[in-house]
């Protein structure tokens, strides 16, 4: 772990990482790609000291109330955070000014924040996002070492669920020859269908792959699973775009099950509804407040 004072905290569209790196130590992770320019040891967390100070300064200063995200670079939930508390002090700030909020992560040590959570989207509006890669925990734990297994994470999706918060549901990435078969597409869906998610988000099946991710991911497929980056140069050379060769059954599949079940399954109107912000609902709730409080007992 190192510190470092950032110049900023949020992004032109309102997504904020407060750490940089992870030690989840996913063995697909895009994040660790060249192209991000991050000059530390992936392991070694960056922690954005001033991250607070800037997300206050930059909410009092905003105009226009919005979604507040986090996650996309680094899952927020490492446990770093545990210690450090950036991600609470982050809720509080988005709760006591306004704003919404949504977070992609794959830990259950979101549930430690239930409560602002929840407050967040009685005043607003809270959306968790959360990574479902397969529905084999030996599996996963090779796959997803250092993280909460796909079952802590399918109790977390329902724990939400009964509290009232909307989920979404990452199906990514699909590794061609580990986890692309039938079995393991509807088994995730069938978590997904049982926790009452808003939207599932599949951008195929397979995965990304580029310079800095593609040599890790080929350290760990030597490690874990032996012959199979000789399969990976055999099949797909030096492509970016990875697509697993049962990708048209397995969309079936995924399509066929979301659409039986009333879950969302277009990529495009999910992100329209992760990032609307419900105009007027805060106003409402807050003049409901003041009306409560001034009726006379009894009433």
């Amino acid at each position: 772990m190192h510190y470092v004072k950032a110049k900023g905290i949020l992004s032109a569209k309102n997504g904020m990482n407060l750490y940089r790196g992870c030690t989840h130590g996913c063995i697909y992770c895009d994040s660790r790609s060249k192209c991000y320019h991050m000059d530390h040891a992936f392991e070694d967390i960056e922690v954005k000291e001033n991250a607070i100070e800037l997300l206050e300064i930059a909410l009092k200063h905003k105009r226009k109330k919005c979604m507040i995200g986090t996650g996309s670079m680094t899952d927020p939930y490492i446990p770093l955070e545990m210690e450090l508390g950036y991600v609470r002090k982050a809720l509080e700030l988005i709760d006591t000014y306004g704003f919404g909020f949504t977070v992609i992560t794959k830990s259950d040590r979101i549930l430690r924040d239930l409560d602002l959570l929840q407050r967040i989207h009685e005043k607003t509006k809270c959306v968790v996002q959360m990574t479902l890669t397969t529905c084999d925990e030996t599996l996963c734990r090779k796959i997803e070492p250092n993280v909460s297994t796909t079952n802590e994470r399918f109790e977390t999706l329902k724990i939400l669920r009964d509290a009232g918060i909307p989920t979404v549901v990452w199906l990514s990435p699909i590794l061609p020859f580990i986890n692309d078969t039938e079995e393991n597409i509807s088994g995730i869906m069938d978590m997904c269908i049982e926790a009452k998610v808003y939207g599932v988000l599949c951008f195929g099946m397979g995965l990304t792959l580029r310079e800095g991710n593609r040599e890790y991911f080929y350290r760990q497929l030597d490690c874990l699973f032996p012959g199979m980056k000789e399969e990976y140069i055999r099949s797909y050379r030096n492509q970016y775009s990875i697509g697993s060769t049962r990708s048209s059954e397995l969309m079936k599949l995924f399509h066929d099950k979301c659409e039986k079940n009333g879950i969302l399954h277009n990529n495009e109107r999910i992100f329209s509804y992760l990032s609307e912000f419900p105009e007027g609902r805060e106003e409402q709730l807050t003049l409901w407040d003041i009306f409560s409080q001034s009726k006379p007992p009894g009433l």
